[in-house]
């Protein structure tokens, strides 16, 4: 008896699979339309109405579908055409089609924020306003109750070129002395630089000229990406001038906390002190050194630029940031 050699078996297997292959790449959507239209008009001449085509197209168009199904799809009975088994099943999928491929191009160019279920994805530090991220959450739940939103760390670990790149992230949003060129982006608002320190500093009664400033214990947030230097930092080396930092702290919102059991100096936005003033036995003092105002952007890359979802994340953004109000220092 000869014997089965697998390898023949898979080899006789692949001519089907190619060309069934081959059948799915000659579908189209408009096809798909047309099939939708002739079984539920159930008459070529009606469907080439509705399809704003010429009869012979819509005839043409059902050969093909014919050809492709293996099936009549209509036949003729009396004096009218009726759907097949085969077509009246092919009805509804083909409606799901073509209801999806609209609200696939749909949403590219519009977005509803009240049936939306897109997850937002924002990498953001908290050293903007203590308040702004709660704030943008709350804002995003209340307009898109059903949409998710992400809060990710700006951290030394994290690359936020990438993220935005390859889809990670949708938006990310701090301060930089000149943003990244190839990105896209928007600016915040800026802020006033000032120093906030324990109520207790010897500087909240002596004052500070900058020799004093520069030799007090300075605590500072850990960098945004490896080999970075803060804000701050590349202002000074900027003058020539460099501080003495004594801590760092990745955890931002931590920092007024520790300034406020310590000596240490934060130098940072206004905005954010004056949050802090409100609960801490804190205080904040001019800075010695004239350095210029802290700006915050909102940075995307090019592939969400045209998305009406990303749109209205960076609209809301843009809402929240300039809805924030310094509270007045007591």
């Amino acid at each position: 008896m000869a014997s089965v050699v697998p390898l023949q078996a898979g080899s006789a297997a692949r001519p089907a699979v190619q060309t069934e292959q081959a059948l799915f790449d000659r579908i189209d959507l408009h096809l798909i339309r047309v099939l939708h239209t002739v079984l539920t008009e159930r008459s070529v001449s009606r469907a080439a109405i509705r399809l704003a085509m010429h009869q012979p197209a819509v005839s043409a168009s059902l050969k093909r579908l014919r050809e492709l199904s293996g099936d009549p799809l209509l036949v003729r009975t009396g004096g009218r055409m009726v759907p097949t088994d085969a077509a009246l099943r092919m009805v509804e999928p083909a409606a799901s089609i073509l209801r999806a491929a609209e609200m696939l191009f749909t949403e590219a160019r519009s977005f509803d924020a009240q049936t939306s279920c897109t997850t937002f994805r924002v990498a953001a530090s908290d050293y903007l306003d203590p308040l702004f991220l709660p704030h943008l959450v709350a804002e995003v739940k209340r307009q898109a109750p059903l949409a998710h939103i992400e809060i990710h760390a700006l951290s030394r670990e994290a690359d936020y070129h990438a993220h935005l790149a390859q889809g990670e992230v949708d938006l990310v949003i701090g301060n930089w002395l000149e943003p990244p060129e190839d990105l896209h982006m928007a600016r915040l608002f800026g802020d006033e630089v000032v120093c906030l320190v324990s109520r207790n500093h010897p500087a909240v009664r002596r004052g500070w000229d900058l020799a004093t400033w520069l030799a007090a214990e300075h605590i500072a947030p850990m960098p945004t990406h490896p080999g970075a230097r803060g804000i701050i930092d590349q202002m000074l080396d900027s003058m020539g001038h460099q501080r003495n930092i004594a801590a760092r702290c990745a955890h931002f919102g931590l920092i007024p906390d520790m300034v406020a059991d310590s000596l240490l100096v934060l130098t940072t936005g206004r905005q954010y002190c004056e949050r802090a003033v409100a609960r801490l036995p804190v205080a904040i003092l001019e800075c010695p050194v004239p350095l210029p105002r802290l700006l915050y952007y909102q940075l995307w890359h090019a592939r969400t630029h045209a998305s009406s979802s990303a749109r209205w994340l960076r609209e809301r953004t843009k809402d929240v940031a300039a809805a924030l109000r310094a509270p007045s220092t007591p």
